[in-house]
């Protein structure tokens, strides 16, 4: 599988730079097709499962049957591998029957296809994610009733869906890292793309082994479909400049999860935790409701949004700033020319 926007026919020496960037993909399917097939013999089975199958099960009796819940290990290092494997492929394929080919058609500059192609990925990541989130958070009764966010804490066994969910969503961010030298991403691109697969990764990580998987699929939830809107903005407006004005609706949903989070986690951590009668640190319950985590969980989550919340203005101040001055100069120059003025599009984000 290729993942560069044009096919080369030129082959290179073996395990060379250009050889792992156009080849990778078939690489890493290689491994997976070999921990498969450990899965066929008897020998190497219990050693296959490990990367495919979440670990640390147990069974429960509750009014439904028998139930398996999960909780966390070292192991799920090994399964977080395997689906990063998976990721690689997955967005190779992406790449190259889908975003490939829509770039020869539209023929964008160096600068606009990297953002297109960024874009075009993790809008097929923030959809799907999105809408499993939503299926999560509504068969496990987390909309229907709120209160579930934080009441019996530590929620430490998770049915498999939940597990499976964050394993996947922290396979994704991980194999974000290695796309930046796969896909050959401008050396000035790569801090600003860092500096996002880092919080998410931060994010993820604090709510998954702190037990607060239940808030945390929400904030994922909610910030997911965020960046779903923003991204889809920025693709219909590659594909046609008069369509920028979709940023518009864009910033005030951006605007609007800023202040459903902050509220949110003000409600579950500060509130909701914060009335429970067990607060003391117990690391084999997995009880992290202390007063110094929850002002620590609260400090990350404000921070991160307040930063989120900077960076947004800046970009609409200086947005607003270049649109009164085009503006300016062109009335000025219909003016002298005696014509009506065409303001110029505004530059994506």
């Amino acid at each position: 599988m290729r993942t560069s926007s044009e096919k080369r026919i030129k082959s290179y020496p073996f395990f060379s730079q250009e050889f792992l960037i156009q080849n990778h993909a078939d690489i890493v399917f290689s491994l997976v097709i070999f921990i498969l097939i450990g899965l066929m013999f008897e020998a190497t089975a219990k050693t296959a499962i490990l990367f495919i199958q979440p670990q640390y099960n147990i069974s429960t009796l509750s009014p439904e049957g028998e139930v398996s819940l999960y909780h966390f290990g070292w192991k799920d290092c090994a399964t977080i591998i395997f689906y990063l494997f998976i990721t690689i492929i997955l967005h190779a394929v992406v790449q190259e029957y889908v975003l490939d080919k829509v770039n020869r058609r539209l023929h964008l500059s160096k600068s606009k296809n990297t953002k297109f192609n960024e874009s075009g990925q993790l809008c097929v990541f923030y959809l799907v994610s999105s809408v499993w989130s939503l299926y999560v958070l509504s068969t496990e009764g987390y909309l229907l009733h709120p209160s579930s966010l934080w009441e019996n804490y530590p929620h430490v066994h998770l049915r498999f869906q939940v597990k499976f969910f964050y394993l996947t969503q922290l396979a994704y961010w991980l194999h974000a890292i290695p796309e930046l030298y796969f896909q050959k991403v401008r050396k000035e691109e790569i801090p600003r793309q860092l500096q996002y697969i880092t919080l998410y990764l931060l994010h993820i990580v604090a709510a998954y082994l702190l037990n607060l998987t239940r808030v945390g699929l929400v904030l994922l939830f909610l910030q997911y479909l965020s960046e779903l809107g923003f991204h889809i903005s920025r693709l219909f407006y590659f594909t046609d400049e008069n369509h920028h004005k979709m940023f518009d609706l864009w910033a005030v949903g951006f605007v609007f999860t800023r202040m459903i989070t902050l509220t949110l986690m003000f409600l579950v951590v500060g509130f909701g935790l914060g009335r429970a009668e067990n607060q003391t640190l117990d690391w084999e319950a997995g009880n992290f409701n202390t007063v110094f985590i929850r002002m620590t969980v609260l400090f990350l989550v404000c921070f991160t949004q307040s930063w989120l919340l900077w960076k947004f203005i800046r970009f609409q101040l200086r947005r607003w700033r270049e649109f009164r001055l085009e503006q300016a100069a062109r009335k000025r120059a219909a003016a002298e020319n005696g014509t009506s003025p065409r303001l110029k599009k505004i530059k994506a984000p």
